[in-house]
Formats: structure tokens, sequence, C-alpha cells
């Protein structure tokens, strides 16, 4: 594919300087526009209002190749989760086992958190350079390794290290699973497809949640045969992504660098580029995932905790209110995705998270089963305002880093946000409530963690509303033409003029 070097147009000579935009919105990282660019942030929110498709007709565009990439993609974000919620979801046995607080097991979680953005770096540039495959094989390779250790460890120094490596593998998964699904789908359906890949996450949670109540002490070995199942299934999810070759997107990005001869050499200087015209864009990208992921965790890793031991459910009501929390949020999550391509991205998230808002109060208080619908519906916002995150951010990117971007955005703001749930314990324990006698005599503390939640989370929700009210929007920027990617052609021409 040849690329003129000596553009004869003002078009071709303003999308390499990458001022132009399908919308003709003001950009973000433009400094000179600042003053425009804040003027229009209501009027920007004003819906497309594009007519809508009937979904399954969306889902019939995909191709077969593309329905494979959009299926590894979600297997591998769905078991990523799983992972991940593994320890959210046996805090009191890991603690009983190490002889270690609530907040002592806490920090597994942290470290996975705070270590997810170094895994994102050097996994999204790599991926960005070498391809999506292997990287993602390799990420996989290392859940499995480091799923096995955590079942095998017998101290809380090594369970902190095998979780503070597995962040740094769990970091490298999300970007490139996210690209490998959307980079190649077609344009009217990345909103919904963005959606369910999303849902993963949720899904994961879902398949968490019912496999610690199978395998959480049912055996002589507590709760590590719940590890040792973990580190199964990424085996498929390895042998379906072999099968599959790079995404088409991909593969013609890599060509073109080839044609110029060096390869590493136009990488780099596209990488040089894209730092300067979008490093703004990634400070606010972090700041908007850092929110998000601050309403994720601040409403997970201690709910089970919270309905345990303050509203007194058993195992088994603790388990369906989680199922139908989850459902929730795979049901926002699809929903909201699909209408963003009708509504815009910004203000598809917006309304749910004036929604989720509002449901804090009964989601953290209502001491009944009744508890399961407010948990049903807050799920429902907060994964549908994720369920845009991954087609908002890579329609923001530059072509040849949208893996960085991506999972860079999402691990820093996770990195942000780590501490949400020790946190909320370590407050809470400021908060003390009676504790719960046993018919043994044994004693179990309680703390008020349902009021905390709900102090912290209305922090949260009022931060969401104003970052994405001040954010930009690309909804509808092509993904699929290679040439309009500008930090490659201006990278090209700068190395054709020295040549």
């Amino acid at each position: 594919m040849a690329i003129n070097s000596n553009p004869s147009s003002r078009d071709e000579e303003q999308a390499i300087k990458g001022y132009t935009h399908q919308h003709h919105e003001i950009l973000f990282d433009e400094p000179t526009s600042i003053c425009e660019y804040a003027a229009t942030r209501i009027t920007s929110l004003k819906p497309p209002m594009e007519r809508l498709v009937n979904p399954f007709k969306l889902l019939a565009m995909l191709n077969a190749q593309q329905w494979a990439f959009f299926a590894v993609s979600f297997a591998g974000w769905s078991w990523e989760s799983f992972d991940f919620f593994t320890v959210s979801l046996t805090v009191s046995d890991l603690a009983e086992t190490f002889s270690k607080t609530t907040t002592d097991i806490t920090w597994g979680i942290t470290l996975v958190l705070m270590l997810r953005s170094v895994g994102s770096i050097l996994f999204g540039i790599l991926a960005d350079r070498y391809g999506r495959k292997w990287l993602f094989i390799i990420a996989n390779i290392l859940f499995i390794v480091l799923e096995l250790g955590t079942g095998f460890a017998q101290t809380y120094p090594q369970f902190l290290a095998i979780r503070a490596l597995y962040g740094i593998a769990m970091g490298g998964l999300y970007g490139n699973a996210a690209v490998t699904a959307l980079e190649d789908c077609p344009d009217e359906a990345r909103g919904l497809i963005s959606g369910l890949m999303q849902q993963g996450y949720a899904f994961g949670y879902l398949l968490a949640t019912a496999f610690a109540r199978a395998l959480v002490n049912t055996t002589g070995y507590g709760w590590r045969p719940y590890f040792w199942f973990a580190a199964c299934p990424p085996v498929l999810i390895i042998a379906l992504r072999l099968y599959l070759p790079e995404t088409m997107a991909f593969q013609s990005r890599q060509a073109i660098r080839k044609e110029q001869g060096n390869l590493a050499g136009i990488f780099i200087a596209e990488g040089r580029v894209a730092i300067r015209r979008h490093w703004l864009l990634l400070v606010y990208l972090v700041m908007l995932t850092t929110g998000l992921n601050f309403m994720a965790h601040g409403t997970q890793d201690l709910y089970p905790t919270l309905l345990e031991k303050d509203f007194g459910f058993s195992t088994n009501a603790v388990t369906v209110t989680q199922v139908v929390a989850n459902l929730g949020a795979i049901s926002g999550g699809t929903t909201v995705g699909y209408f963003s391509q009708f509504l815009g991205r910004r203000l598809s998230m917006l309304i749910v998270c004036v929604i989720g808002g509002a449901l804090i109060y009964p989601y953290t208080y209502v001491r009944t089963e009744a508890v399961m619908a407010a948990a049903f519906f807050q799920q429902f916002c907060i994964q549908g305002a994720w369920s845009v995150i991954p087609i908002y951010v890579m329609e923001l990117s530059p072509g040849s880093f949208q893996t960085f971007m991506l999972g860079t955005a999402y691990q820093m703001g996770n990195l942000a946000s780590s501490a949400s749930s020790t946190i909320e314990s370590t407050v809470g324990e400021n908060y003390p409530l009676p504790p719960l006698v046993g018919t043994d005599g044994t004693i179990t503390e309680r703390y008020n963690y349902g009021k905390v939640i709900c102090i912290f989370m209305g922090a949260v929700y009022a931060y969401n509303v104003l970052i994405i009210l001040i954010g930009p929007e690309k909804r509808g920027h092509d993904l699929n033409n290679v040439e309009h990617d500008t930090e490659m052609m201006e990278a090209i021409n700068k190395a054709q003029r020295i040549n």
C-alpha cells in the first residue's frame, strides 16, 4: 500500500496534522481550543439520534472470524475477572488460614490493582508492536501458573508475592482482548459488541460466585480447590487463540510499516507523535477510569462481607444476591452499550451514573432480601457505564497504540483506585457493630460497612458525573481505515523526508 509523502490537498494535510474530525468536535488534546472546547460540553451531549437498528441485525453483520475474535476476547476477559474475584470471595477464609485480618487480606486485592498498570504498559506496547495474538497467549499462561501458585501458598508473604505477579499478568490482557474484539468490528455494531465484550467482567464475577459456592470449604482442602480450578479453563482459551490469526486492521498496519523498510523505527516514531499529541487525552482517560474503577470496586469488593456480617445473610443468600447483581450487570452492559450508538457515549454513561447514585442508599441499607432488587439495578448502572468504555477509548485513541491506550488508561485507573476496598475496610473499623456470638461461643467482629460504602460511593458518583461531562467524544471514528491513522502517516512522511 503506497503512501503519498507529499500531500497535495488541504484535507490530506489536515489528516496528517490530526485536526479534523468526522463530527467536527474540538479535539480534547488541542491546547489552543480549551475555551471553545469547554463551551461545547453541554451542547455536545445532544444525541446523534441515528435510527436504531435491530440488535440481531447488528450481530448478523459480523462474519465468522469476527465472531471468533469476539468469543476468545470475551472468554479471556471473563476468566481474568474470575481469577481476580477468587480473592474477594474468599477473604474470610484466607484471613483464617493466614491468621490475618480482613484488611490484611484486602492488600492482596490492592496489590493486584496496583500492579496491573505495569502489565498494561508492557503488554500494550508489545502487542501494538508485535501483534495481539502471542501477548494474549502469554498472559493466559501466566494466569495458569499464578492461580496454581495461589492455591499452594502456605504463608501470607507468599500469598502477597504471587498476587503481585498476578496483577502484572492481569494488566496485560484487558486492552489486548478489547482491541481484538473491536478492531475489525463493523461500525454499526460497535456499541453493542463493546457492551457485550465488557460484560465478560460481570460474567466472570457470576461464574466466580457460583464456583465459590461449589468449591470453597466443600472438601478438606478449604478454599484451595477454588484456585486450582481457576487455572484450568485458560488452557482452552489459549487453544482457541492459537487457531486464530492477527486482526485484519493490525495486519494492514504492519504491512504499511514494513513497506518503509524500518518497521521498528516507524513504530518508535509513531509513539513519539502519539505522546506529543495525546498525552492530555491519556491523563483524562486515566481520570475517567479511576472514577469508574472506584465505582465498581467500591460496590463489589466488600459487598459479600457486608451481606454476611452486617445483614446476617446465609451463605446461600449471599450467593443468590451476588448472582442477581451480576445478572443486572450483564443486562445493563448489553443494553447501555447498544443504546450508546443511538444516544452517544458520554450521555449514556451520564444517565446510568445519575441513576446508580440514586440507588446507593437502598443498596447499602435495605437489610432484607429485597436488597436483591437494588443490587440488580446498581450493577446494571455500573456495568452500563463500563460497557461504553472499550469503544469510547478506542475511538479517541491513536490507531497505532489502541492496545496501549485502552489497557493503560484502564489499568492506571485501577492503580489510582487500588486501595478502594482497603479504604472501606479501614474506615469501617471505626464504626463497629455488636459482635455476633455463634452457637459454639465464637465471637465474630462486625463493622458498619453499609454506612461507609454509602458515603464513599456518593462522592464517587458525583466525581464520575463531572469527569464524564467534561470529556471529549468521537463516536463513529473510523477504526478500520489504517490510512486515517494520522500518527502513522506523520511518522512515515518524516521518515521519507529524512531518507
